[in-house]
């Protein structure tokens, strides 16, 4: 067992069981097609998968966590929802090529993976992602700098997918309002 499966081990045992799926897969939830394949990747508790799989895709959920992936499962059968989940230490050569039409990843940052996460997107895919930046307003999420995104990054590391949103308020305005501490971004991969 790895430090890192650990680390989460310890952080999802004692977790509620019932997440809500992120504030820009819940809020474009509309932008999801009818039907295909969906990765929840570096699911954790699965609240992002559960949402894919209510909205009738066919949803694969990964983490490096066998307790989360295990509370997941529990909670997709008692909502009588299908995700087929994978444990594994996420690496770029576990990411099939075009095999997913939407990616969602919240709150996860392994900037190694970007090629591989746009190659596994079918043509037309979308990618839901939201993770912490390093302007934010609290201590909310990682402190270092390695596990948080520079100002406008996800849109250089994604720069080949079409953007459809972008979203990182950071200080600007009223900062009591809006989600301050990440950015959302939501890119789709051109059809050739």
């Amino acid at each position: 067992m790895s430090e890192l499966q650990r680390k989460w081990d310890a952080i999802y045992r004692n977790a509620a069981e019932a997440p809500a799926a992120s504030e820009l897969l819940a809020n474009h939830r509309y932008l999801l097609p009818e039907r295909g394949s969906a990765l929840d990747l570096a699911c954790g508790l699965g609240g992002n998968a559960l949402l894919l799989a209510k909205s009738g895709l066919n949803v694969a959920a990964w983490d490096v966590s066998p307790v989360a992936l295990e509370k997941l499962r529990q909670n997709a059968q008692r909502q009588s929802l299908s995700v087929n989940t994978r444990h594994c230490q996420i690496g770029a050569e576990s990411l099939p090529t075009c095999a997913y039409d939407v990616i969602v990843i919240c709150r996860f940052l392994d900037r190694t993976l970007c090629n591989a996460i746009m190659a596994a997107l079918n043509p037309g895919g979308l990618l839901f992602y939201q993770t912490f930046t390093r302007d934010k307003l609290d201590q909310h999420g990682p402190s270092n700098p390695d596990y948080l995104l520079a100002h406008n990054e996800l849109l250089e590391l994604f720069k080949p997918l079409s953007v459809v949103f972008y979203q990182e308020y950071a200080r600007i305005g009223d900062t009591r309002l809006g989600n301050r501490n990440e950015a959302c971004f939501i890119g789709q991969k051109l059809e050739r």
